[in-house]
């Protein structure tokens, strides 16, 4: 056995004890005060100094050869407002809040790899910056992204690594390209004139045409985008009127639009404005359409995930159990990857034997705790491989 893969065994029982007291105390984004605190004593007793950034979000440098490049490892930090159902222990002790999307081991997997990086006993040929994410389900990568965390010293390329459950565990998930999705969550205000349902012709029916523009919206994605670009197109909310024999005034529609290709030439957003303008405008109605760009796509860089494919197989063992891999679900990392080449993996932890095999964000979730030394080798194992590459090439 490697010496890096014996090391991360032998942690075994530590990373389960951090990672159930993460758990059991969640903290929403930029509340992540005692996490943070934790991470930084932590980081600090292995000889590193730390610095906080974007408010809750910590960062550590690994210095290794000054002349080499720098690669981030991230994690985040941040839980859900998510009321636990698991009966365990651990269990949240925060009543709304829960660690319901892996968050809690990821902060626990680069912890554990940044400790064994500090004990290598060759020089590293780089520098490897650890960043400790606040607030990522709601976007704080652009923060931290704004506070610096990419520069002094410069950031060559970036390593993130997810906990996954629709993934058996055992498996890992990379591919190169869109890998995550885009994500924008738009709001629709159909404004009509409303009326008495028994002479519907004297009113401007806003639920007509709401109705119609939910209907005429899905020939965007089967119509207007290529099939090679993967989109989704939902509407999840619509609110209107208040009895049965009222035309109401106004309807109120809200849904998300998902891409796994890079759109910022040709946004569908753009496509969905103009749509339900017009067709408002056929039933004599208005509408006005905002929106919120939550994620852009993830997308791998290629060279890089061709770089980490050996390096998966060798954590695994099994280079079958690394498979090719793509989700509509979003993630800002992609902010990262969209200023630096990088690499995001998904570790598999689903096992319905453990009952590990729960969505991500669903009050059951929970993480095979197994896998957790696998996901400090990958961590482990990445930094060193880039560093090696970059430095070669």
């Amino acid at each position: 056995m490697d010496w890096i893969k014996e090391q991360t065994r032998k942690l075994h029982r530590e990373l389960i004890e951090m990672r159930r007291d993460f758990h059991e105390h969640p903290e929403l984004g930029f509340e992540e005060h005692r996490s943070a605190e934790i991470v930084e004593k932590y980081l600090q007793n292995l000889g590193l100094t730390t610095k906080r950034v974007a408010k809750t979000g910590v960062v550590a440098m690994i210095e290794g050869d000054p002349k080499g490049p720098v690669i981030m490892l991230r994690a985040d930090m941040d839980a859900l407002p998510v009321q636990e159902e698991n009966k365990v222990d651990y269990a949240s002790k925060n009543p709304g809040v829960m660690h319901a999307c892996g968050h809690d081991a990821h902060m626990t997997m680069l912890l554990g790899a940044a400790k064994i990086l500090t004990e290598m006993e060759e020089p590293l040929k780089g520098s490897v910056k650890l960043v400790f994410q606040p607030d990522e389900e709601n976007a704080g990568a652009l923060p931290m992204i704004e506070d610096g965390v990419l520069e002094n010293p410069k950031v060559d390329c970036a390593l993130g690594v997810h906990i996954w459950t629709p993934l058996p565990s055992g498996t890992i998930g990379v591919s190169s390209g869109g890998i995550m999705s885009g994500l924008d969550v738009f709001q629709m205000r159909v404004k009509g004139y409303g009326g008495h349902s028994g002479y519907p012709e004297t009113a401007r029916d806003p639920i007509i045409a709401a109705s119609d523009i939910v209907v005429s919206a899905q020939r965007i994605q089967t119509r207007e985008i290529s099939s090679m670009k993967p989109m989704t197109l939902v509407f999840g909310k619509i609110n209107g009127g208040s009895k049965a024999n009222i035309i109401p005034d106004e309807v109120t529609l809200e849904g998300s639009i998902r891409t796994l290709y890079d759109d910022r030439e040709d946004p569908p957003i753009n496509r969905l404005k103009s749509l339900a303008e017009n067709v408002a405008k056929v039933h004599h109605c208005e509408c006005e359409l905002t929106w919120v760009r939550e994620n852009i796509p993830l997308i791998n860089d290629e060279k890089l995930v061709n770089e980490i494919l050996p390096v998966a197989k060798e954590v695994l063992e099994d280079e079958e159990k690394v498979l090719p891999y793509r989700t509509m679900a979003s993630e800002d990392f992609s902010e990262f990857t969209a200023r630096i080449p990088g690499v995001f993996l998904f570790l598999g932890t689903g096992n319905e034997g453990k009952e590990t095999h729960f969505p991500h964000h669903n009050p059951r979730f929970n993480i095979d705790e197994d896998v957790l030394p696998q996901g400090v080798e990958l961590y482990v194992k990445g930094a060193m491989k880039y560093l090696e590459s970059i430095v070669k090439a």
